[in-house]
């Protein structure tokens, strides 16, 4: 028996419904993905240093994510933390952020509010919930004397743990204005030195096997020499 016409034109609104609410949503993800993009612009204004630092942990947060067996499902929200895990620092005055010297106890204190910033703006926006948390808590410390939430061990969300490792070792190979960076033999031993205190050991030990591979390229991206003096 054929479908009566008014069958079909319900058969057809339903269809014509599915594809709009198809289109809107491939729309959001679209601008979502343009917001993002938009955000480690602005990290690169701000400071020209933590943009491209944010891309290069956005690629290793995912390989490190792999090869721990975290499903495909999750690593996006991994990815944009990593990329935007210091977002908050537009938030921090130049004259801190900048400082060459030690900050005082008060502008130490202003400065550790970063990631409250970076969780404040990436909550805002419908789909990075779990991101905004992997960016609250990448500085919390394995042993639970971190911040801000003084969360130990498995209590830090997996994505933090992941961040908080590669930030590290990033940071530590880069030039600054007040310092050189160091070597990766030097970054390696001070990761390895805080597994189990600072950082998860399995996600050091994780990342060491893929820094390994790429000394030569990381280095050459951060301007740094791999054998730095330290």
């Amino acid at each position: 028996m054929q479908p009566s016409s008014s069958e079909f034109s319900v058969d057809l609104s339903s269809s014509n419904a599915w594809l709009r609410v198809k289109e809107l949503e491939e729309q959001q993800h679209s601008l979502l993905k343009s917001v993002i993009c938009g955000f480690n612009q602005l990290l690169d204004l701000r400071d020209l240093n933590t943009g491209i630092h944010s891309t290069r942990l956005a690629e290793w947060a995912i390989r490190v994510a792999r090869r721990l067996g975290i499903p495909e499902s999750d690593l996006y929200q991994i990815e944009v933390a990593a990329l935007l895990h210091d977002i908050g620092k537009i938030g921090i005055p130049d004259a801190i952020l900048k400082k060459e010297g030690k900050l005082t106890d008060e502008e130490r204190a202003l400065m550790n509010k970063h990631p409250e910033y970076s969780w404040s703006i990436l909550r805002m926006f419908s789909g990075l919930e779990k991101a905004s948390l992997y960016a609250l808590h990448h500085h919390e410390s394995y042993n639970g004397a971190g911040y801000p939430g003084g969360l130990r061990g498995a209590e830090i969300p997996i994505g933090s743990r992941i961040v908080s490792v590669i930030d590290a070792y990033d940071a530590m190979i880069s030039n600054r204005c007040y310092r050189k960076g160091l070597s990766h033999e030097e970054a390696v031993k001070r990761l390895m030195d805080g597994g189990g205190t600072q950082f998860d050991p399995n996600v050091v030990q994780t990342f060491i096997e893929i820094a390994k591979q790429e000394v030569a390229d990381v280095f050459a991206a951060t301007g740094a020499s791999p054998s730095a003096v330290i």
